[in-house]
């Protein structure tokens, strides 16, 4: 009789032990204590990510067309101001030329910040990406009974059962979709020269 509990015990162990395995395996997970996951790839392929690339991309189109148009009004005014040369008092010339070369500096600084800005805006999304996908992949986690998720490219050697990567965007997309749209801001135009000082 004590045997036959005995067996019945260990026929009860062994089944709560195998049933979260055999849900992990309907679920597309692995049964595994360690996950491994793509970071770059999750984000890259992910619709939040791929609406962060449109945007960014977009909007250095549009830069790029400011940079252009910019370059071409700078060297129309110089070939301007070089024309103007031959007819005017040399200390009047470098006057507007200093002038000339301040406002090229200004201007090139702009251009530069707004293309920092937008480096920024896409680690800034990717933060707030992973910030929005951590509940998704901790309860992909707790479904396959794993303890920890690694990044795959910084594992040695592993079985590709263990990456979730394509599993998580699929749970990601369906979670956040695409997450909130960035506003764009309208580019501003390049800040007027000061007129130089007049000579006295």
């Amino acid at each position: 009789m004590r045997r036959a509990c005995f067996r019945w015990l260990a026929a009860c162990v062994l089944w709560a032990l195998l049933v979260p395995a055999l849900q992990a395996q309907q679920l597309g997970l692995p049964n595994s204590p360690i996950l491994t996951i793509a970071s770059e790839r999750l984000f890259v392929d992910s619709a939040f990510g791929q609406r962060v690339a449109r945007e960014i991309e977009a909007e250095t189109a549009v830069l790029a067309a400011e940079n252009r148009r910019i370059e071409a009004e700078l060297t129309a005014e110089e070939q301007a101001l070089t024309d103007r040369r031959p007819e005017m008092d040399p200390q009047a010339f470098r006057t507007l030329a200093d002038a000339f070369d301040t406002k090229v500096q200004e201007i090139r600084r702009a251009q530069d910040g707004k293309a920092r800005t937008l480096a920024r805006r896409r680690d800034e999304a990717q933060d707030a990406f992973f910030q929005a996908a951590r509940p998704v992949l901790a309860a992909l986690m707790q479904e396959a009974g794993a303890s920890v998720i690694l990044e795959r490219a910084s594992v040695f050697l592993s079985a590709n059962a263990t990456d979730i990567t394509d599993l998580a965007i699929n749970r990601i997309d369906a979670a956040i979709g695409e997450g909130p749209a960035a506003e764009t801001p309208e580019p501003a135009p390049p800040a007027a020269p000061e007129d130089p000082p007049a000579n006295r």
